[in-house]
C-alpha cells in the first residue's frame, strides 16, 4: 500500500503531474462504473423480464381493463362456498322474491326425451277428482358420448331374363374408395385430430368407450388418404393467398422425430395469412423440416411474390426484401420491447413512449371499420404528426442512455427500423402490426403440447395441410366439422376446374 504524499513538499510541476494523473484515474474509474452500472441494469433487467414470464402476467397494456384469467376458477370457488354455507347455515326467514335473468332456449334441433312427473294420487282431501288445468315445464341440458350409425346402401340388381342383361347403379364415389368411414367419420376424425388436438390414440379409446373398436393403424391410414384428397384444396388456397398484394408470416417451432434416430429435432411452422382488412380472410402453414428458421424456406413458399409483407424482424426474410418485397415491421414488437423495460425497472421513458404507441393504437381502433382509403386519410392527419414527434424524441433519448443499456436497446429496436415500422402510414390496406397472424398461428402451440411432435416431414406437412383449411374455415365463421364433411362428401365428384367453389372463402353448403 503506498503512502501519501506530502504535498506540502512537492513542487508545482509535480502537483500538476499528480493532478493529471489523479485525473486520468478518475476518468478511468468513472468509465468503469458506467460499464458496471450498465451490466447492472441490463442483468436486473433480464432477471426481471424471466421472472415475470414465469410467475407474472403477460399482457402488454399499462393498466390492463381486463379480467383476469383466473376469474373462472374464482366464480366457480365462490359458487360453490356460497352452496356450503346456505346448507350449513339455512337461512331463517324467505329471502325477498327477485327476477331471475332470462335463460336462452336449449336448441330446438336436440332430441327431446319426455320425462312426466304427475302425483301419486289426483283424489283431492275433500272427496273430488283433481283437474288437470296446466303445467310447468323446465329443461335440462344431458350429454351422451357419441354414438355410431350405420349407413346400409342397398343396390339392387337388375336382370332381363331374355337377353341375360345385369345391370346395377354404380357404388356412389367416397374418398377412401372401398373403405367403411363415410365423410362425416373423416371429418370428425381430422377435426378431432387438428383443431381439438387428440392424437390417434386418444380417439381409439373414445370410440372404444362408445361400442366399436377402431385400430390405431386404421386411423392413421384414414388420416394420410384424407390428406392426399385434400392437397389440391390447399394449393388453391396457397394461390389465393398470393394473390393479394399486403399478407401476414409469422414462424412457430415444433418438434419433429428425426428420421432413423429416437430423438427430435426442431422444425418450424410458417404462417401466411390475409390482413384483417382485405375482403379474403385465409392462412396457410408451411412446414418446414429445418432445424433453424432459414430464409429459404420463406422465398420458396413466396415465390415470385412481389408485394407487401408483415413480419417480424427475422433476418430470413431479408433476401426476399432485396428481391423487391416490401418490409413492413410490427408496431407490437417494438412496443413489447418498452413494456419490458418498464416491467422491469418502472423506466419513466418506457412509459412515454408506451403512451405514444397507444395513441398510435387508438387511432387504429378509430379506424378499423373505415374504407383503406379513409384508413389512409386518419393515419396522414393523426398518427403520422404522432410518429414525427415519438421518433425525434427517440433521438434526442438516445443521446442520453449509455450504450449496451436495455434502454438504449429498446430505443434502437425502434430506431434500426423506423422505416419499416412506419410504412403503415403510406397505405391503408396495411395493419400496424403483425398481431394478425400470431392468433392464427397459436393453434399450432396449442396442439404441440398434446401431441408433441411431429412424426415424420410428411406427416408435418400434411398436418400443415389440413389446419389450413380448417383455421381458414374458422376464419370464415364456418363449423369446421360442417365445412370438412361437406367437403369430402362433394370432392370425390368435383371437378377439377371447380376446386376453387370448395375454399373455405367461397364454400357454401350443399
Amino acid at each position: 500500500m503506498t503512502s501519501s504524499p506530502n504535498l506540502d513538499q512537492m513542487t508545482p510541476d509535480q502537483l500538476r503531474a499528480l493532478a493529471a494523473q489523479l485525473m486520468s484515474q478518475v476518468e478511468t474509474l468513472g468509465k468503469k462504473i458506467q460499464r458496471i452500472e450498465t451490466v447492472n441494469e441490463q442483468l436486473t433487467h433480464e432477471i426481471a423480464l424471466l421472472k415475470r414470464h414465469k410467475f407474472a402476467k403477460r399482457s402488454e397494456q399499462l393498466s390492463p381493463a381486463q379480467g383476469s384469467l383466473l376469474e373462472d376458477l374464482i366464480d366457480t370457488d365462490i359458487a360453490a362456498i356460497e352452496a356450503e354455507l346456505k346448507a350449513v347455515n339455512p337461512p331463517t326467514v324467505p329471502a325477498e322474491p327477485r327476477q331471475q335473468p332470462k335463460r336462452a332456449p336449449l336448441p330446438a334441433q336436440f332430441p327431446r326425451t319426455v320425462i312426466r312427473h304427475e302425483p301419486d294420487n289426483t283424489q283431492c282431501a275433500c272427496g273430488c277428482q283433481l283437474q288437470r288445468v296446466g303445467e310447468d315445464v323446465s329443461e335440462k341440458l344431458d350429454y351422451t358420448p357419441g354414438t355410431f350409425t350405420v349407413e346400409q346402401h342397398v343396390r339392387g340388381k337388375w336382370a332381363c331374363r331374355k337377353c341375360e342383361t345385369l345391370i346395377q347403379a354404380p357404388v356412389p364415389a367416397q374418398v377412401i374408395d372401398k373403405g367403411i368411414p363415410t365423410a362425416g367419420l373423416l371429418a370428425h376424425v381430422m377435426v378431432a385430430k387438428f383443431a381439438d388436438h387428440l392424437p390417434l390414440y386418444r380417439q381409439e379409446k373414445i370410440f372404444g368407450r362408445a361400442g366399436l373398436a377402431i385400430a390405431r393403424s386404421t386411423l392413421a391410414q384414414w388420416v394420410g388418404q384424407t390428406g392426399v384428397q385434400l392437397q389440391p384444396l390447399v394449393d388453391a388456397l396457397r394461390e389465393a393467398v398470393l394473390a393479394q398484394r399486403v399478407i401476414h408470416a409469422d414462424e412457430t417451432p415444433v418438434q419433429m422425430l428425426a428420421p432413423g434416430e429416437k430423438k427430435t429435432r426442431r422444425a418450424y411452422v410458417w404462417a401466411y395469412s390475409t390482413t384483417p382488412f382485405a375482403d379474403l380472410r385465409a392462412v396457410v402453414y408451411d412446414f418446414s423440416p429445418s432445424p433453424s428458421r432459414a430464409g429459404e424456406h420463406a422465398r420458396n413458399f413466396l415465390g415470385q411474390w412481389n408485394g407487401k409483407l408483415v413480419c417480424d424482424d427475422f433476418a430470413g426474410y431479408k433476401a426476399s426484401f432485396e428481391q423487391g418485397i416490401t418490409e413492413i415491421g410490427c408496431m407490437a414488437h417494438a412496443r413489447c420491447k418498452f413494456f419490458d423495460l418498464h416491467a422491469a425497472n418502472k423506466s419513466q421513458l418506457a412509459e412515454q413512449a408506451l403512451h405514444s404507441i397507444a395513441g398510435l393504437y387508438e387511432i387504429e381502433r378509430q379506424a378499423r371499420d373505415l374504407s383503406d382509403e379513409d384508413r389512409w386519410r386518419i393515419r396522414q392527419e393523426k398518427a403520422a404528426p404522432i410518429l414525427e414527434t415519438l421518433h425525434t424524441w427517440m433521438l434526442a433519448q438516445r443521446d442520453l442512455v449509455p450504450e449496451g443499456s436495455a434502454t438504449a436497446k429498446a430505443l434502437d429496436y425502434s430506431l434500426k427500423r423506423w422505416s419499416a415500422l412506419t410504412r403503415y402510414l403510406e397505405d391503408g390496406a396495411v395493419p400496424v402490426d403483425n398481431n394478425w397472424v400470431e392468433n392464427q398461428i397459436r393453434p399450432w402451440a396449442l396442439g404441440r403440447s398434446n401431441w408433441l411432435f411431429a412424426g415424420s416431414l410428411r406427416s408435418g406437412k400434411r398436418a400443415a395441410a389440413i389446419m389450413s383449411l380448417i383455421q381458414s374455415a374458422r376464419m370464415n365463421g364456418h363449423d369446421p366439422y360442417a365445412y370438412l364433411k361437406d367437403v369430402l362428401t362433394r370432392l370425390p365428384t368435383q371437378r377439377a376446374s371447380e376446386i376453387g367453389q370448395l375454399l373455405p372463402h367461397r364454400w357454401v353448403p350443399a
